[in-house]
């Protein structure tokens, strides 16, 4: 069989990345969709919008099944996490433009992340890689306290765990076993805990240019030692003391991991010592930014993906990234224990108030609600934007000054 109409091929377009299903269909593609894990597979209507469905976890076999089909691909396209170093090696395969696919594994699995940045010469915490939970005590007290703990694998922040001091090593039975994926973790950094702001950077690239998007800076309800940064998220500009170092830093950070075109996301933290990268990845990011982009900004953030891996400039390369409003978001956070969500009060408030661009509710009445640790387990968000920072922080203290969670604790 062969199509008289050229295909984009999107790895994993569900959730966040689901976006580039019409924008491919916009630029007159054929929607061809790979699923490459259950956690995609198996996500209620992740195939709406498809013209072609494939499932694989190989680049061979799934380059096999678009040659077998006749498919005219033009570009592979990263639309998740999970499944980035598989978009890089089915670009190669496939002789399609993509990121450097010797570096693919460097992008997406912390520990070969940590080792690139070694051989590159970038400014990251001190580590250990661990194999099981057993080695854990021992790589924390060589490292010394404050630690952090990682798997290597997964998203949003789930199974990391902040290791304040020696006590807190006593019982580690209460572990993540499995990733945001729903995959097996199997390994584990060890890192020196980095005080200091921390922030997560976007970029897209294109044939080695890198255009910066914006930054955010994650904001504390205090200075108290933490593990999950989300609490207030801001987006910050020129002004802010540690912009252009920051900038500069994740500028290097791109050429090291050979991040050449497309998206990126990554997350660093500032202390008195310099800049410090906690992850890189090749992709969109996650949270409100794609929206504000879309609903604020001068860019079309699924559009100019695609155009990167078609090999066409994107416009954003030669027009100034600008936005008509600052933008922000919070999370309402279950910080104690668990239990059941008897109400969410104060939403009606909230829903009259200036600047709301989203309101998130991730459980109802009756629900368990367990602590929250990760993006999963956020209780109550939202995405707000003002006509500048100061504006944006006001709006953010106005809801949480009107929300709150009423939770029967187990």
């Amino acid at each position: 069989m062969t199509f008289d109409q050229p295909a984009v091929l999107l790895v994993d377009p569900t959730h966040t990345g689901a976006g580039y299903k019409a924008a491919a269909r916009d630029l007159g593609f054929l929607v061809a969709s790979l699923y490459t894990c259950d956690y995609t597979a198996t996500a209620p209507g992740h195939a709406e919008g498809d013209d072609l469905s494939y499932y694989a976890d190989d680049p061979d076999q799934a380059v096999r099944l678009v040659t077998e089909a006749g498919l005219s691909v033009r570009a592979v396209v990263p639309a998740m996490e999970v499944s980035t170093h598989l978009a890089d090696r089915i670009a190669e395969l496939l002789n399609l433009p993509g990121n450097d696919h010797s570096l693919a594994d460097a992008r997406r699995n912390k520990a070969a992340m940590r080792e690139r940045a070694r051989q590159a010469g970038l400014r990251i915490p001190e580590f250990h890689l661990v194999n099981s939970p057993d080695d854990i005590a021992s790589a924390a007290h060589d490292i010394g306290f404050p630690a952090i703990l990682k798997p290597t694998s997964g998203a949003g922040s789930q199974g990391v765990t902040l290791l304040p001091d020696a006590e807190a090593l006593r019982d580690l039975s209460g572990l993540e076993t499995h990733d945001a994926f729903d995959m097996p973790i199997t390994e584990w950094l060890v890192e020196r805990y980095i005080r200091g702001r921390q922030f997560s950077v976007n970029f897209y690239s294109f044939e080695g240019e890198h255009r910066l998007v914006d930054i955010w800076e994650f904001l504390q309800p205090d200075d108290r030692d933490y593990d999950f940064p989300i609490w207030d998220n801001v987006q910050i500009d020129t002004s802010h003391p540690d912009w252009h170092r920051v900038e500069q830093y994740v500028r290097e950070v791109l050429d090291a991991y050979g991040i050449e075109r497309g998206p990126s996301h990554t997350e660093v933290k500032c202390s008195e010592d310099g800049v410090h990268l906690l992850e890189v990845a090749a992709r969109l990011p996650g949270g409100p930014m794609v929206g504000t982009w879309a609903d604020h900004g001068n860019i079309r953030p699924f559009h100019e993906g695609i155009r990167c891996f078609l090999g066409e400039r994107p416009a954003m390369f030669d027009t100034p990234v600008s936005f008509s409003a600052r933008c922000g978001a919070l999370a309402i956070r279950n910080d104690e224990a668990p239990g059941t969500l008897v109400a969410i009060h104060g939403l009606d408030a909230v829903h009259d108030l200036p600047g709301i661009d989203e309101l998130l509710v991730s459980y109802q009445p009756g629900d368990h609600v367990p602590v929250t640790r990760d993006d999963l387990t956020i209780p109550f968000g939202a995405y707000v934007s003002a006509a500048d920072g100061d504006e944006v922080l006001r709006t953010l203290a106005a809801i949480r000054s009107l929300v709150s969670l009423e939770i029967k604790r187990s």
